[in-house]
């Protein structure tokens, strides 16, 4: 045994956690494109998996950011924020959403990106044998955080028969007795699914009802394309048992930036903020300037919205050219469409695992695979292309391919 073996922390397998240790999902894919790329290293791969914007920044953003970072002023921390990026998140929160009677130093606090709140949320509120309730298939970072403090997690499934919503009734009795927290995801990822008003009362009445606080993550609240984006926090009465958690990541194009922000009552920010004031120093001053700037010009995100449909239009025709049920989503950059059975060659898919991998290595096309709740795979529309006749070269190339595949459905 080395010597670091037996020092590993059971939160993560204890001694067995070099041989054992589970992949983060992306990780097994990224593993397979990098052996293909060297296998045929003069093909281009189709990466339809990528879950991240394919251009930078707005240019205006970025001037802020060099304009500031060399200013001595900002040189220091910045703790937990500072006002001009909150007074822009409460600008924002009202001119998109039309959320008045926010505080931006009581009710508003920044983030290093969405992930570390979600990271440092059950720092907060969960404790051991806590059950946190949690949709899937959906981001992991909330449950695995829980399951490190001891806490349990229940699974609600998102099946396309519910619309992919949760069956809050399906739920047993001394689940929900123990349940702390409930998280949720709109505009959904995977599945591209858009909350509604109606599911949002039903929401906060189930969070009134059984005593447990709403962790909502609204990391693609804006990316809308048949209605106006809607915030879980416009209902009377979530921001008592709600949190909503905002980042500039897929908006505006700054995922590298790590940059976000967290919304709900003073107690709440309280509780976050004494956490995070023991995790991390702040976000550089620049770029929390530079996101000011964005968070004060919302009209940035229009062209990402109008090049999104755009691509999914395209996309969208083509899988159902090939025999895919595909419908265009109402929201994010994903398309999420049940896998085929197989291959006329006589192949049969396991799961949306297996279609994945099929459909790497014999197209050259990345998906990202769900077997969650059924099996289905997703179909990102931030596939690098820097104008509308290398998107459409990129579709019309992804088309052939899969038509040679001669799938089955």
């Amino acid at each position: 045994m080395d010597f670091v073996d037996n020092k590993i922390s059971e939160r993560l397998g204890g001694v067995d956690f070099f041989n054992n240790s589970v992949n983060y999902k992306f990780e097994a894919i990224k593993k397979e494109k990098e052996i293909i790329k060297n296998k045929y290293p003069n093909t281009e791969i189709i990466d339809m998996g990528v879950g991240e914007p394919d251009l930078a920044a707005d240019i205006n953003i970025c001037k802020i950011l060099c304009e500031e970072c060399s200013k001595i002023e900002n040189r220091l921390y910045s703790d937990n924020g500072i006002a001009e990026f909150q007074d822009a998140a409460c600008n924002f929160l009202k001119k998109v959403y039309k959320l008045d009677n926010l505080n931006p130093y009581t009710n508003i606090m920044h983030g290093i990106g969405s992930k570390p709140i979600l990271a440092m949320l059950p720092l907060c509120f969960v404790n051991p044998g806590d059950i946190v309730l949690t949709t899937v298939p959906g981001y992991p970072v909330l449950s695995t955080y829980s399951k490190f403090l001891g806490g349990k997690v229940y699974n609600l499934p998102l099946y396309k028969e519910n619309d992919f919503y949760p069956d809050f009734n399906s739920i047993p009795d001394d689940i929900l007795k123990k349940s702390k927290l409930l998280y949720i995801n709109y505009p959904n990822n995977p599945t591209g699914q858009v909350a509604t008003i109606e599911f949002y009362k039903k929401v906060v009445d189930f969070a009134y009802k059984n005593d447990i606080l709403i962790v909502c993550d609204s990391a693609y609240s804006t990316l809308t394309f048949d209605s106006k984006p809607l915030s879980f926090l416009s209902v009377d009465g979530a921001i008592d048992v709600g949190i909503e958690i905002h980042s500039l990541s897929k908006s505006f194009n700054m995922t590298g930036w790590r940059l976000a922000f967290i919304v709900s009552n003073p107690k709440v920010i309280k509780a976050y903020a004494n956490v995070k004031g023991h995790t991390d120093s702040g976000q550089f001053r620049a770029i929390q300037k530079a996101g000011a700037y964005a968070l004060n010009h919302p009209e940035i995100i229009n062209r990402n919205r109008i090049k999104y449909s755009r691509r999914f239009d395209m996309l969208v025709d083509a899988l159902c050219d090939i025999g895919f049920d595909a419908k265009k989503p109402q929201g994010t950059f994903y398309c999420y469409v049940s896998i085929p059975k197989g291959t006329k060659s006589g192949y049969v898919f396991k799961n949306a695992q297996d279609a994945s991998l099929y459909i790497l290595k014999n197209a050259l096309i990345s998906t990202v695979p769900w077997d969650e709740a059924g099996s289905f795979l997703r179909f990102s529309v931030t596939f690098e292309a820097y104008n509308q006749s290398q998107e459409k070269r990129v579709i019309n190339d992804l088309k052939e391919r899969l038509k040679k595949l001669e799938l089955i459905f």
